[in-house]
């Protein structure tokens, strides 16, 4: 009896049953493995959940540093294990909240960050040891990663030992989010320089995590976001080794942001061959020898792509399979999307929902109970070896067009993604790609009422103010001074991140710091493509 053709997004056809064939067909079980050890398919730990579920790091901020301190506490206090910073527009940016291109979005969709103070208002309280911070930031990485040192070394915490993460990625920024600055060679320099820095005096920081989550939310399939996102940590791998860093004393803290929402059994494949495949690239390619350079550390969660402004409350049920889909693929860490974000900046209650989701898989569904539960199935482990097949693939023809970086540049890869997002929506438009209350499945009942967060202009005026006593408190010329350095530093070519953290100590703001850079390196202007 015939059945309807199905293939998933990845482009893999999908058969309607498995057996040991179709595995050995598609290449055996010699990528498989055991849990902890390589090429670490299963996981990267031995025991996985058993001896510790993920991290629970519910991404937030918002205003001001001293609203989104209160709910960082009020998440902490509901359970939650790690903290994920959002920042607003012109910090991501590099731009300060009185400069002119702020207006109307300082504190909008994150946390205002302008100097020293402000993280020292935010983190006022959290224990630095215990919580640990993932910094979602981009163009101005390199500055908040200082700001984050600085802050937690003036509170006496030994930096030697703080963990931490920072996304710091900004190859993904020029295809998938556009909150770049400089140019490409520059901008890997930073990266360069946060990881180089990070292994000789922050050595278990993660001051990168290689974030597939927005190449996946603008257009990329699946195997797509995993092989680019492989591609472009090999690109920071290059930068830094060729600054004469040996692979092993810094693999290990490089990290992964990768989404989750789509197809449950593609998603887990994907994680599953992701982690073998870089496993395999650290060992063979760049010859490391320590377990730990050779894992694929990921947060795996948002999903928000996947969420629908249509009967919002089945986001509830969505973000409870991304969560399912999270613990069967043996993530370090979730960041669970809220029902709400299809429509705002997530409230109090949308987070808890989020993180109660999260705590109810550890604590009621038996998902720690064992370690890679779908491991053997024959679907799985056949599906397992396809995605990292394609990922190969994907990544062979990158290189084949000259590389990451040259594609990323001329503009290539935003221009491939671009268009799958543009086909990918008319299917939705046209019932192609089934979208339960969107096109299949429609109510004509009202809309619930939601709960928006509101911008506040007043807030806005609050940390101009804040920003401007930081000036007339702090010492002019010491801060002229540690900026002349910051100038100096990039034009010889120097590692930034010392006369960075000199500034950030001296109150000097993101948006100086952001200038006297952008006048030795310049901005990145995006290409056009026809």
């Amino acid at each position: 009896m015939e059945t309807r053709p199905v293939t998933n997004e990845s482009g893999i056809d999908i058969r309607p049953l498995y057996t040991a064939t179709d595995v050995e067909a598609s290449g055996g079980d010699g990528m498989l493995g055991l849990p902890g050890q390589y090429p670490f398919t299963r996981g990267i730990h031995p025991l996985m959940y058993r001896k510790q579920p993920w991290t629970m790091r519910q991404y937030t901020g918002f205003g001001n540093p001293a609203d989104t301190n209160k709910r960082f506490h009020y998440l902490i206090a509901n359970g939650q294990t790690g903290l994920n910073v959002a920042f607003d527009l012109p910090t991501q940016c590099g731009i300060d909240s009185d400069d002119s291109q702020a207006e109307g979005e300082v504190g909008r969709v994150g946390m205002a960050v302008d100097t020293l103070r402000d993280f020292e208002i935010a983190f006022e309280g959290v224990d630095l040891e215990r919580i640990t911070v993932s910094l979602t930031i981009n163009g101005a990485a390199a500055i908040l990663i200082a700001m984050y040192l600085a802050m937690a070394e003036k509170r006496g915490y030994d930096i030697t030992k703080l963990r931490g993460t920072a996304q710091n990625d900004i190859l993904k920024e020029f295809i998938g989010r556009g909150t770049w600055v400089y140019p490409a060679e520059p901008s890997i320099r930073l990266v360069g320089d946060t990881i180089e820095y990070c292994a000789k005096h922050a050595p278990k920081y993660s001051p990168v995590s290689v974030c597939g989550y927005h190449i996946r939310e603008s257009g990329a399939d699946p195997a797509q976001e995993v092989a680019y996102a492989f591609c472009i940590a090999k690109a920071y791998a290059d930068e830094v080794i060729r600054r004469g860093l040996p692979v092993d004393e810094f693999a290990g803290r490089l990290s992964f942001n990768f989404n989750c929402f789509g197809n449950l059994f593609e998603q887990v494949a994907k994680f599953r061959a992701g982690r073998s495949l870089w496993a395999k690239i650290m060992k063979e390619q760049y010859g490391a020898t320590r377990p730990g350079s050779m894992w694929m550390r990921m947060l795996a969660g948002g999903g928000g792509g996947g969420l629908t402004f249509e009967q919002p409350e089945l986001n509830i049920v969505r973000g409870a399979y991304y969560a399912l889909i999270c613990a069967l693929s043996g993530a370090q860490t979730m960041a669970l999307c809220c029902y709400d974000e299809a429509y705002t900046i997530p409230s109090e209650y949308a987070q808890r929902i989020s993180l109660r989701t999260m705590q109810l898989l550890i604590e009621e569904m038996g998902l720690t109970d064992t370690v890679d539960p779908l491991g053997g199935s024959y679907y799985v482990e056949t599906l397992t070896n396809q995605m990292r097949e394609r990922m190969q693939t994907i990544m062979a023809e990158v290189d084949a067009q000259g590389g990451i970086v040259k594609l990323v540049t001329e503009g290539a890869i935003q221009t491939k993604v671009s268009m799958q997002a543009y086909r990918h929506q008319r299917e939705i438009e046209n019932g192609t790609f089934r979208k339960v209350g969107v096109n299949c499945y429609r109510t004509d009942e009202k809309a619930p009422e939601m709960e928006f967060h509101p911008h506040s202009e007043q807030d806005a005026r609050a940390q101009i103010q804040s920003l401007n006593r930081v000036r007339a408190e702090r010492d002019a010329a010491r801060v002229q001074a540690t900026l002349e350095r910051v100038q100096a530093d990039a034009r010889s070519g120097a590692n930034l991140m010392p006369a960075i953290i000199e500034a950030i100590k001296a109150y000097a703001s993101v948006g100086e710091i952001t200038s006297v850079l952008v006048g030795v390196f310049g901005r990145f202007r995006e290409p056009v493509r026809l």
